[in-house]
């Protein structure tokens, strides 16, 4: 009697501590989730309304005129291929690339390998928007600006360090003998890796692949730095149209922000759940 009585003390001081934590926790994601609906609210209004109306007040007739300008303005055919394009193929490379490069430094304890992670790490640690000159003389001399393969080289090399460091920081979760009876029954090295490490790692390559993806499908500075010519833009480098010092499209642009909003949302949800582990995972093992 008196274990179901402590039992129902200690629930009800759980959930009142819960409770208060829930509400601020409301409160945070509401505060947070405003501007978003805000942006949605004024994509629906006309330029009169952006002005002269609440910015929580509803529109009066919504239209889809802000999206098919947008459309029209940011050549959306070609932008948002472009942008797709660069996001899927650098985000694949670099995962595929930091992953063996994270396999070879956890499994090895050489000074070759130890230098190398340290290497990583201090590329972390230096933005990349620090070497935006060294990067650009790199290009040019090379050819590779204004060239879609160089935007997603230069993807690639910017997001490696933190893709290694990711990556090792999960390779603990993969268990050596596992590696070793492969070996044992004769699999190659190659087939260790792309066989029993991938597939054990998807929550650390969910978590790469969504946090690069938004890196590069946001980027602004790389693309515009590197891209010049009109069939190579991206949806953030043509976006820069709508803002300028003699007019500025704030209803358009609403509306351009929601569609480009939209595809990387959709990845977060589809890898949520492998994202989510990822992370618990990497705080237990870190």
């Amino acid at each position: 009697m008196r274990k179901r009585k402590d039992k129902g003390l200690v629930e009800r001081k759980y959930t009142a501590g819960t409770f208060g934590l829930q509400a601020l926790m409301t409160v945070s994601a509401a505060l947070f989730l405003l501007p978003v609906l805000i942006v949605i609210d004024y994509s629906f209004k006309n330029k009169r309304e952006l002005y002269l109306s609440s910015p929580l007040a509803l529109p009066q007739a919504p239209s889809w005129d802000n999206y098919r300008s947008a459309i029209d303005r940011l050549s959306m055919g070609t932008t948002f291929l472009n942008t797709v394009f660069y996001t899927v193929t650098s985000v694949a490379i670099m995962a595929v690339l930091s992953g063996a490069a994270a396999w070879a430094i956890a499994r090895n304890r050489g000074r070759f390998f130890k230098f190398s992670y340290i290497y990583f790490i201090v590329g972390i640690l230096i933005p990349y928007q620090a070497l935006f000159l060294s990067i650009y003389i790199i290009g040019f001399t090379l050819h590779l600006t204004n060239t879609a393969y160089g935007v997603i080289l230069m993807y690639v090399a910017t997001g490696m360090s933190f893709g290694v460091f990711i990556m090792t920081s999960f390779m603990g979760t993969v268990p050596v003998e596992l590696e070793e009876s492969a070996r044992l029954d004769g699999c190659s090295i190659y087939r260790i890796y792309w066989s029993i490490v991938m597939p054990l790692l998807k929550p650390a390559f969910a978590t790469l692949v969504i946090m690069q993806a938004f890196q590069v499908w946001n980027d602004y500075l790389m693309a515009s730095l590197f891209v010049s010519s009109a069939r190579l833009k991206t949806l953030t480098v043509a976006m820069q149209a709508l803002f300028s010092q003699q007019a500025t499209d704030y209803t358009t642009a609403m509306g351009a922000i929601v569609m480009t909003v939209v595809p990387i949302a959709a990845l977060f949800m589809v890898l949520q759940k492998y994202f989510i582990k990822g992370m618990t995972v990497g705080a237990v093992k870190g």
